[in-house]
């Protein structure tokens, strides 16, 4: 493992471009082939009484659990250097981002995600979120609403070291409550969680029949357990900008958005545009193997101002919940932080809520 790293801290732009490029694609065509959506799952649960795209969710989300806890066993990488791991407590963001989040991307016809997957199948209007929504992001992160985000949201932030704990994880709010130690209390959440979530999932015997659905949530919980592998192998606390990230799609869409403007100052892609990049083609060639590429755009006037509108909330409440449906309910939450876990549960108020405001519109 040390020569791993050796080699591929050495050369870490080589391996973050095409391992990202490479975990992207995967992403990307296992969400085009199995029809992974969490709006989706939202909506089927409440029109349909269908959970199993949401187990699937689940599913990746435990498998994911699984997975860093193995690369930490391993040295691999150490969560509490990632931006999920700080005693910061956002919570106000948490709440309210997951909110706008949920409520905006059943307008854009789902998450982030999603829309760049279909993108690369040829949908112009996902092309349209994409843009809107990266945009909205950035305006969001430093831009004009940067300065009302900081004012607002930044009352709404506990330290967590106020009450003991090292970090936001559950193993250190176990630690901090029944004095065992991090370590002890990390175990114990995995296991639980873990045990939880499958038991769930697989209680079902129409999801256990569902071999799609099973096959979403194993790749994309693997998918986000390898960008976890490939950036925890190649950080360097030395690096100007050392970083240890998995999946996310908010923040990374205005990246490349500022890439693909500013190419000659940036230099190498960092691993949210490769990994961007990498769900578009992963779209695109799921498309082409199910034969479905084909230029699709709106429908109508209402149509469009339906999907721009979700695009602006999904930038601004990514940014202020600090990541997505992937970045923080599978990459966050596969952490263990608690702000993760906030904002999964309150994209879901917010994606429910979105469902049946489409539904009254109708």
């Amino acid at each position: 493992m040390e020569a791993l790293r050796e080699a591929a801290i050495e050369s870490a732009v080589f391996y973050i471009a095409w391992g990202g490029l490479l975990i992207g694609i995967v992403f990307g065509f296992i969400v085009y082939r199995t029809n992974f959506c969490t709006m989706g799952s939202i909506s089927d649960i409440l029109s349909f009484g269908d959970y199993n795209r949401f187990r699937a969710w689940l599913l990746a989300v435990a498998v994911a659990i699984l997975g860093v806890a193995a690369i930490e066993m391993a040295g691999v990488a150490d969560m509490s250097m990632s931006m999920y791991q700080t005693t910061a407590l956002p919570w106000g963001g948490n709440v309210i981002g997951g909110l706008i989040f949920g409520f905006g991307m059943v307008f854009s016809g789902g998450c982030i995600s999603r829309n760049l997957v279909r993108a690369g199948g040829g949908d112009l209007r996902s092309v349209v979120v994409l843009l809107i929504t990266g945009i909205f992001g950035y305006m969001t992160m430093g831009g004009l609403l940067g300065p009302l985000r900081v004012s607002l949201f930044t009352p709404m932030t506990s330290d967590l070291e106020a009450v003991g704990m090292e970090d936001q994880s559950i193993g250190a709010a176990l630690s901090a409550m029944s004095g065992m130690s991090i370590e002890t209390g990390t175990a114990i959440s995995v296991v639980l969680l873990v045990a939880a979530l499958l038991a769930y999932c697989f209680s079902s015997a129409s999801f256990r029949s569902s071999g799609r659905n099973i096959a979403a949530g194993v790749g994309i919980g693997l998918c986000v357990v390898a960008g976890w592998f490939l950036t925890g192998i190649t950080y360097d606390e030395f690096a100007d900008n050392p970083t240890l990230i998995s999946l996310s799609y908010v923040r990374p869409a205005g990246d490349t958005i500022d890439y693909l403007m500013r190419y000659t100052a940036l230099g190498a892609p960092g691993f949210g545009v490769v990994t961007v990049a990498g769900a578009l083609l992963g779209g695109f060639l799921g498309a082409v193997s199910m034969g479905r590429l084909h230029l699709t755009t709106f429908a109508d006037k209402s149509d469009s101002i339906r999907n721009m509108f979700g695009a602006a909330l999904m930038g601004i409440g990514g940014v202020l919940a600090l990541g997505c449906t992937v970045g923080q309910a599978l990459t966050g939450v596969s952490t263990l932080a608690i702000g993760s876990v906030i904002t999964f549960v309150f994209i879901v108020i917010g994606g429910a809520i979105g469902v049946k405001t489409m539904e009254n519109l109708a």
